[in-house]
């Protein structure tokens, strides 16, 4: 990616930018991404992404289960040999929901750490929400005093209720952690969520769960009052973007940062559900992996447009990875470190 014609400028040899890795196990997928400093943000060098299902089963077993803990250790294994061939200055590795949750959580990422020095922690709930605000802070610059921002993941849904100052990064009000997300209510609901009745069953009982948010911050009444921006970043929302928008095949570029109308986006939530199993699984913004969870998803976006009808939402795809990386380089910046020799892989392993 380093444009090697401009490695030297007056005979003296440019020092490469250097690269920051963020490695996200979530409940469902493995997540890597590697970026280096660039303006505000950072460039991509690198990005691996894979569906583990780390988190199958936990939901009536309150354990990881062998093959899920083997699924995401392949996918680490490969994590950790990118790592290994490419020189970073600093990685950061968290594991969420399903690991804190788990009763062999704590032991399956010390087997983790000790068969491929990935300095993989569990992070809260209440960093996990941070890391989310973090990496979508660019996109809710354009307007407004408050947001809500939501997250559906695999094994928990975080949402965050945010102040938009004029000027300075977003401050965050109060912030939720439900336990369901779309991994747990597929095995909750099973087929049983196909159906109109099923689905009507997965969205109330993510109503009821949000209820108490609505009662503290009443965030409702603000909506109404207008000058709230709604924000989602999620497999689920961004799926619901590309089929908004009639995309071949998914597309980031096409889909971070677009606004839906509360139309379009409830169409698109229609055209899903009409789909069925099999025509999800051959859906090319969906596919044969993500079939079982997209109406659980949409479950769940449905409960939070339910509760709170805004006009619009921002579409978000970029969550914890980013958050971390962008950290990470705003670190670097106040905190310079030694340079590396060119071709050391031991840094790889060094947590921030």
């Amino acid at each position: 990616m380093v444009d090697l014609s401009a490695q030297v400028l007056s005979g003296v040899p440019r020092v490469p930018a250097p690269a920051f890795a963020a490695l996200d196990l979530g409940t469902n997928n493995c997540r890597l991404l590697v970026g280096t400093p660039a303006g505000n943000g950072f460039r991509v060098v690198d990005s691996f992404s894979r569906i583990v299902r780390l988190g199958e089963g936990l939901h009536h077993t309150g354990r990881l289960s062998q093959d899920a803990m083997e699924r995401a250790m392949a996918a680490l294994h490969g994590c950790a040999a990118r790592l290994a061939r490419r020189p970073v200055r600093a990685v950061r590795a968290i594991a969420t929901e399903a690991c804190r949750r788990a009763v062999n959580g704590d032991e399956f990422l010390a087997r983790v750490r000790s068969e491929t020095g990935l300095p993989i922690d569990v992070i809260s709930s209440r960093e996990e929400v941070e890391l989310a605000l973090e990496s979508c802070a660019p996109l809710l610059r354009k307007g407004g005093r408050r947001a809500l921002l939501f997250d559906i993941g695999g094994g928990s849904t975080e949402l965050a209720w945010v102040r938009l100052p004029q000027h300075g990064r977003p401050e965050l009000i109060g912030y939720v952690s439900l336990p369901v997300g779309v991994v747990t209510l597929a095995e909750r609901f099973a087929s049983d969520g196909d159906d109109a009745a099923g689905f009507g069953a997965m969205r109330d009982d993510v109503v009821e769960r949000l209820r108490p948010f609505e009662r503290v911050h009443c965030i409702g009444h603000e909506i109404r009052q207008g000058g709230v921006r709604f924000l989602g970043t999620s497999g689920t929302v961004t799926t619901l973007a590309g089929i908004a928008l009639d995309l071949p095949r998914y597309s980031r570029p096409a889909v971070d940062g677009r606004v839906l109308s509360r139309a379009a986006a409830e169409a698109a939530l229609q055209r899903l559900r009409a789909l069925g199993r099999a025509g999800l699984a051959e859906h090319p913004c969906v596919g044969p992996e993500r079939a079982d969870f997209v109406l659980p998803g949409c479950a769940i976006f449905a409960a939070i447009y339910t509760l709170w009808p805004a006009p619009e939402i921002v579409v978000a795809d970029r969550g914890l990875r980013e958050g971390m990386l962008l950290r990470m380089i705003r670190g670097e910046r106040i905190r310079p470190h030694r340079p590396l020799r060119p071709g050391h892989a031991a840094p790889a392993m060094v947590p921030v």
